[in-house]
């Protein structure tokens, strides 16, 4: 059999390494949030349980055996889709987690397509009129947009577009059906800081490729400007970028916990944050382990990208793939 495709090996090493993380990670969940199985118990049933009630409970759900058999448990249980029933909700974790998912994807898939367009083009603009009035607008509009924490662009934008505009709903709970309109203020406080960096790193990567010796050679061969930047510089200048916005995804789905929270919208974040007020811990254990392997899964994505459009740095490429650079 021969050697396998370079593509295939880059996203072997990959998967090995996003498997290794995710491990990893499992661990450190479980043994933060189930070192201690009286702490467990007691959460569990509450603060004004006996410790007899406490040892019982323990000894049925198998918290007195040793730590490493409970942990392989819990991890064969949740490769398996068995994650349990949320002590909170009383509902089947699996059942509960799904929908919420699916909300909180179409808030980042939304981000992500206001913020590739977007910050691209203005990153490009910016770039290739380096020092004009124009550059220094979208720069400075970028550096603040980078710069404004969620809660307080949440706060902002709330008050601009519902309070004094009357635009849109300042709340975003769908009680009603899906609504578009609800979903415009949490998908632009997702977007703006994650489109003012890309738009900065497009602008400086499009500044740097015009200074390459390739574009001055364009040029003097009578190439428009036009042509140049779109067929020539462009090209080369989205590196950076197209594998930037990928590394922004976990970015998303760490802040969309107060975007959610934010603006009542019922989502995986919105979930976490009520799992962990109401020490629902097979619930958060559910929801942390279903972020870490989204977030995993964007990192092996933007690795493969990234060995395709430049093996020469990928982080997985071996020497043979960089050889073929």
């Amino acid at each position: 059999m021969g050697r396998q495709p370079p593509v295939l090996r880059l996203f072997s090493k990959a998967v090995g390494g996003a498997c290794a993380t995710m491990l990893a990670v499992s661990l450190l969940v479980y043994l933060t949030l189930e070192f201690n199985g009286a702490d467990v118990a007691a959460k569990v049933l509450g603060p004004f349980s006996a410790p007899d009630q406490r040892y019982a409970w323990m000894r049925e759900h198998g918290y007195l055996e040793p730590l490493v058999l409970r942990y392989l448990r819990w991890l064969a249980n949740f490769v398996a889709g068995n994650w349990g029933t949320s002590t909170y909700y009383k509902e089947d974790i699996l059942a509960l987690v799904a929908p919420r998912l699916a909300s909180s994807s179409i808030l980042a898939a939304g981000a992500l397509i206001v913020i590739v367009p977007f910050s691209i083009v203005l990153g490009v603009i910016s770039g290739v009129s380096e020092g004009s009035a124009l550059d220094r607008a979208v720069s400075s509009a970028a550096i603040l947009a980078t710069s404004l924490p969620e809660f307080a662009s949440a706060a902002l934008l709330t008050a601009l577009l519902v309070f004094w505009l009357n635009w849109l709903p300042g709340t975003s709970t769908m009680s009603t059906g899906f609504s578009w309109r609800e979903l415009v203020l949490p998908i632009a406080v997702l977007s703006l800081s994650s489109a003012g960096y890309i738009a900065r790193i497009t602008r400086a990567s499009i500044i740097d490729v015009m200074a390459s010796p390739f574009v001055h050679t364009a040029r003097m061969k009578g190439c428009s400007w036009r042509r140049v930047v779109l067929r020539h510089a462009l090209r080369h200048a989205l590196i950076a970028p197209v594998t930037l916005v990928l590394l922004q995804i976990p970015w998303i789905l760490s802040n969309v916990v107060i975007v959610e929270v934010f603006f009542a919208y019922k989502g995986l974040g919105t979930l976490l944050y009520e799992a962990s007020l109401n020490s629902d811990i097979r619930l958060i254990e559910a929801c942390s382990m279903v972020s870490v392997i989204a977030v995993v899964s964007t990192q092996v994505l933007a690795d493969v990208i990234h060995g395709r459009l430049n093996p020469r740095i990928a982080p997985w490429a071996d020497d043979a793939l960089r050889s073929r650079a």
